[in-house]
């Protein structure tokens, strides 16, 4: 009340050690209103009269501000510090992997080398080949080369392509070097695939041969047909598929061998016989044509012949003797 009467801003006394401590524990409780996730805090607790508790250091706090001041204190991180050194002490030990320790070499870089490829076709087995040969005359003593295949995905300076590969190759002191190359699987035989370094002349050589693609087999056609729906002469016809149970099966297809406009239904059934005392049915009649001639009647009369001549089937005309015929 003294130090805040009538004072101007700086001006005001040393504060006690109870207002460093309430101050104290404001900055800490605002800090960890920002930083930490009450839902996610295993130890925090609220109870049925609405104040809540620490699981861990089984202490009562008033509000969540203060839950979280205490988090901050000594008390609460020096239960956390015990529990993780018992968990640590009860759980198994884990066999951990061997972590094999590579010692970097730090050299200064030369420059790339000199290199040469070479593409090639093999006319017997249809497969192509590329040829390698990269020159390192400052190699460093006692040293060979290195190569290496590597993803599209592995790799950090061209976006990805699944159709390539890289092939690597590395020797102190220059630089890496990488060649892009179709990802197709490799010939991995001995006489296909070799590297041989050679000391003298500084020089490494490296041939790969890549794998042909198995022939596609030959899938069977499917049979010619006509426009009108028939298979061609000499292909057999296609079995149909069979009816669905409860219906009847459908009719045989006509043989190809009929001639055009002939009549596709079944042949004129025969007429019954007469039943005693019935008159016989009358005989048919043709669509076009001459009716046939009932049995007892007069044959038809021929036609008749043109004017003044006489048709040559006529027998000569024949009478009694001495009398004279009428024309």
């Amino acid at each position: 009340m003294d130090r805040e009467w009538g004072s101007k801003p700086g001006s005001g006394g040393a504060a006690t050690a109870q207002n460093e401590a309430i101050d104290r524990r404001e900055r800490l409780r605002r800090l960890a209103l920002e930083t930490i996730d009450l839902a996610k805090d295993p130890y925090f607790m609220r109870n049925h009269l609405g104040s809540y508790e620490c699981k861990l250091c089984l202490t009562l706090h008033n509000n969540e501000g203060n839950y979280l001041a205490h988090t901050q204190g000594k008390r609460h991180q020096t239960n956390l510090a015990k529990r993780a050194a018992r968990e640590a002490k009860d759980a198994p030990t884990q066999p951990q992997p061997h972590k094999r320790k590579l010692n970097l070499r730090k050299t200064v870089k030369i420059g790339r080398p000199g290199y040469r490829v070479t593409k090639q076709f093999d006319p017997d087995t249809k497969q192509r080949s590329l040829l390698f040969q990269i020159e390192y005359p400052e190699i460093e003593d006692l040293t060979k080369p290195r190569h290496r295949f590597m993803s599209s995905y592995e790799q950090r300076v061209q976006p990805f392509d699944k159709r390539y590969q890289y092939l690597l190759f590395a020797a102190e002191p220059y630089e890496t070097i990488s060649f892009k190359v179709p990802s197709t699987e490799i010939d991995k035989s001995t006489p296909k695939f070799f590297s041989h370094w050679d000391p003298d002349s500084k020089m490494f050589t490296l041939q790969l041969y890549f794998k042909t693609k198995p022939p596609e087999t030959n899938k069977p056609q499917p049979p010619a047909s006509t426009p009108n729906g028939t298979t061609a002469p000499g292909v057999p016809p296609r079995p149909l598929p069979p009816p669905p149970q409860g219906q009847l099966p459908p009719p045989p297809p006509p043989p190809q061998g009929l001639p055009p406009g002939a009549p596709m239904g079944n042949p004129p059934r025969a007429p019954p016989p007469p039943m005693p005392g019935s008159m016989p049915p009358p005989p048919p009649m043709a669509a076009n044509g001459p009716r046939p001639v009932p049995s007892g009647a007069m044959p038809p009369l021929p036609p008749p012949a043109p004017m003044g001549a006489r048709p040559p089937s006529m027998p000569p005309p024949q009478g009694f003797p001495g009398q004279q015929m009428q024309g």
